[in-house]
């Protein structure tokens, strides 16, 4: 008996083109198949109801092929018996392009498709629409009772052929619902570890810190950059947060010492929902890295409590949000909260490739990216913004050093490195009260160089966004290189950041 699929799918054109490409031999075994493959088994019906995503292919009147996505929770595509299958049609975009084709062809071919286990299973048959008028015990069988969208009608899809198809450049990805499940058995946690590329030892919980979150989810947005959902570890609701806020995150650097990393809470404007932070693997920055290999779904955090050095103001003036690749984080919350209180915005987001810009997909209407050669001409917005617009810009230091040269009134102006700059001139560094002098080679911030001393100085961010390091500046030229002091902080009190200015003199003496 031939079987179902090849009788349908290999017509004389198809047998032809076979024998041109030489596998016509390779496919002959399926025409003599015992198997008809034309009935529902038990593995079969298994696997077509855990799909979530699946394609619909009809013709038109006109010849023309029409192909339909449709998705939905596991379980909405149902096996009604051996040969039946169906699904609630839920309101859509109101084309009923596949409702009117199946009026003049009834049949149809589905792709199925299990990214997890990188399966894909073609369906044809013949498919008709029913209505819950007529037949409300069917449609009712076909209902998903945990998926809130209206049904408008249902499709029942005689089965004809069915046929698994190889798992070849099937890319396997994971919904956020299947890495739960896995985190939940100890074989998935090894395969989930192995995936994502974790540590095998990775510790349970990090850090110290009177604030205890949980890792809920996590997905990679880019091939280097992963988002981290955080909840409450005791279920309470969290903490309201503005936009601009960051988290010191605790890591486990490779030699075992524990440290903090700052990251931007993306959905600081969304009340009431987990926060998300998102952490670019750089393999110069131990810290980004341990994030990445030792952060799983369900690693509790000990933070401190959220702080905000990059605040959104709060008068009408329209803003300008310029973010330079994984600065967009503290951005994309700034520009829902102006949204939200109809204040004018404009976002430019600059990046080398589009692949390349976490959130690209989830970019509010009017966001303006520059990428794959295309380059943001920072002189043009300067230009073309308000005269009274603010303008906040968070990047690397390339892109903090154009916009600060770019003539922007200082007080106009506000920003947020994640890089700390490069290192300067050598300097002859002077501990006043301490009575210590050390030697800081260019490659070395004053910072480290302080603490290499032996000299317990405050800090904190170590990027310049925060002022908890500065320091009164007693003898010597500073080179400035902060995001937070003022003008007088800077000329009138004598401050410097030493976690990220430099010196212009040879010899700088601080007040510690």
């Amino acid at each position: 008996m031939a079987r179902a699929f090849s009788s349908i799918a290999y017509t004389p054109s198809v047998r032809r083109a076979q024998e041109r490409y030489g596998s016509r031999a390779a496919n002959a075994g399926f025409d003599i198949d015992p198997s008809t493959r034309d009935r529902v088994s038990e593995r079969d019906a298994a696997f077509i109801e855990r799909v979530e995503t699946f394609f619909m292919a009809s013709s038109g009147e006109n010849g023309w092929p029409y192909v339909q996505h449709r998705g939905g929770p596991r379980g909405f595509l149902k096996v009604l018996d051996e040969r039946t299958i169906g699904f609630a049609d839920f309101a859509g975009n109101r084309q009923y392009i596949s409702a009117g084709n199946l009026e003049h062809d009834a049949r149809v071919m589905l792709i199925l498709m299990d990214f997890a286990t990188r399966g894909r299973l073609k369906i044809w048959g013949r498919a008709r629409i029913v209505h819950e008028r007529d037949e409300p015990e069917l449609v009712a069988k076909l209902e998903v009772p945990a998926y809130r969208a209206r049904i408008e009608r249902a499709y029942v899809i005689t089965v004809e052929a069915f046929d698994f198809n190889c798992p070849q450049h099937i890319v396997q990805r994971f919904s956020e619902e299947e890495l739960v499940e896995m985190a939940a058995e100890p074989a998935g946690r090894a395969m989930l570890g192995k995936l994502l590329k974790l540590a095998p030892d990775a510790p349970a919980s990090l850090g110290s810190g009177p604030l205890s979150l949980v890792v809920s989810g996590m997905r990679q947005l880019t091939p280097l950059v992963r988002a981290y959902s955080l909840a409450s570890a005791d279920g309470a609701p969290l903490p309201e947060v503005a936009p601009g806020a960051h988290l010191a995150l605790p890591v486990r650097l490779q030699d075992g010492r524990e440290g903090v990393r700052h990251y931007s809470i993306v959905s600081a404007a969304r009340a009431g929902k987990d926060w998300e932070v998102a952490v670019l693997r750089r393999d110069e920055d131990g810290g980004s890295a341990a994030v990445q290999r030792n952060y799983q779904l369900g690693t509790v955090l000990h933070c401190a409590l959220p702080r905000n050095d990059f605040v959104l103001h709060t008068d009408a003036r329209p803003a300008v949000l310029i973010a330079g690749g994984i600065g967009i984080t503290p951005l994309l919350p700034m520009c829902e909260a102006l949204a939200a209180r109809g204040t004018p915005w404009q976002l430019h987001y600059a990046g080398r490739t589009r692949a390349q810009l976490a959130y690209r997909g989830e970019l509010p209407p009017g966001a303006r990216i520059y990428a794959d050669g295309e380059r943001l001409e920072l002189k043009r917005i300067v230009a073309d913004a308000p005269p009274d617009a603010v303008f906040y810009v968070c990047g690397p230091e390339r892109l903090l050093a154009a916009v600060q040269a770019s003539g922007i009134d200082p007080a106009r102006l506000r920003f947020e490195r994640f890089d700390a700059p490069a290192g300067g001139q050598a300097v002859e560094l002077v501990l006043r009260r301490s009575g210590v002098t050390v030697q800081v080679p260019p490659a070395q911030s004053l910072l480290d160089a302080i603490r290499a001393a032996g000299i317990d100085a405050p800090s904190d961010c170590r990027l310049g966004n925060c002022g908890a390091c500065a320091v009164k500046v007693l003898e010597g030229v500073p080179e400035h290189r902060d995001a937070v002091l003022t003008r007088s902080e800077r000329e009138l009190a004598g401050l410097m950041c030493p976690c990220v200015s430099r010196a212009r003199s040879e010899r700088l003496v601080l007040d510690l």
